[in-house]
């Protein structure tokens, strides 16, 4: 059996932000950019969680964890210039923070639970990119990613509000691509059901019989999104910007939810 290759270096020299990145895709994604070359800022709101998610990573020297609410201002400012400071640049930014407190027909929904998942899903992803375009970005360029779903894509039934919401992210990503272009590429990347805690519910009950709708037969991997993150920030996707790539074993190809 032929060993797995070391991924190129080629992110050496460049400074990453990762949000919601202390356990799955974030976690995940952020390996990815290390082991790439990158130095890369965590964020999370938990401090001890983040502190372990960082010590895991293994690369003291080339990792900074700021914990911190998305949804605060003060917390995304001080992050990005944390990350400016202690690298000297952030040439990449990952909006993976998401949340999903309202479960249920929309008809029936906590309007404040729907405004949170607003509030977290699209604004904070939009504050980000504002700090990042003002203490770097806007006169160095860069690359953004955010983390949107395949429920952005098409009706997602009990889980609505949080589909509205990264519908609404996948809009973002074509307006800022189309304003932000040519020095600041800005892409989305929508994964199906992935095996972390936060999606477990939706196949907890049977992870078999999940998978066995989509045609790759099996679950996303949070280091399935990553390769994907990972291409999307390199110089190998230098003329990809206003993009969703969906990241879904398959399963939007089927017509089946």
């Amino acid at each position: 059996m032929t060993e797995p290759t070391a991924p190129a270096p080629d992110l050496a020299g460049r400074s990453a932000l990762v949000t919601g990145a202390s356990r799955g895709i974030g976690l995940g994604v952020a390996r990815h950019l290390l082991d790439r070359g990158a130095r890369v800022t965590i964020t999370a709101r938990k401090q001890e969680a983040l502190d372990e998610a960082a010590a895991s990573l293994g690369a003291p020297d080339r990792v900074l964890a700021v914990a911190g609410n998305s949804g605060d201002a003060a917390h995304r400012t001080a992050a990005v210039d944390a990350a400016v400071e202690r690298f000297g640049s952030l040439d990449v930014l990952v909006n993976n923070t998401g949340i999903n407190p309202q479960y249920g027909p929309l008809v029936h929904a906590d309007l404040a639970a729907v405004s949170k998942i607003f509030e977290v899903n699209v604004i904070a992803a939009l504050g980000f990119v504002q700090e990042a375009h003002r203490a770097w970005m806007g006169d160095h360029g860069g690359a953004v990613v955010n983390m949107a779903s395949v429920g952005g894509l098409r009706s997602s039934g009990v889980i609505g509000a949080y589909g509205a919401s990264k519908a609404a992210l996948i809009r973002l990503t074509e307006e800022l691509a189309w304003e932000l272009g040519p020095a600041i590429r800005v892409n989305a990347v929508a994964p199906a059901v992935v095996k972390t805690r936060f999606a477990e519910a939706l196949y907890a009950h049977g992870e078999d019989e999940v998978a066995s709708r989509y045609p790759m037969k099996r679950l996303g991997t949070p280091e399935d999104v990553a390769a994907l993150v990972g291409f999307l920030v390199s110089d190998a996707a230098s003329w990809i910007t206003g993009e969703t790539v969906r990241v879904d074993g398959g399963m939007l190809a089927t017509g089946h939810t």
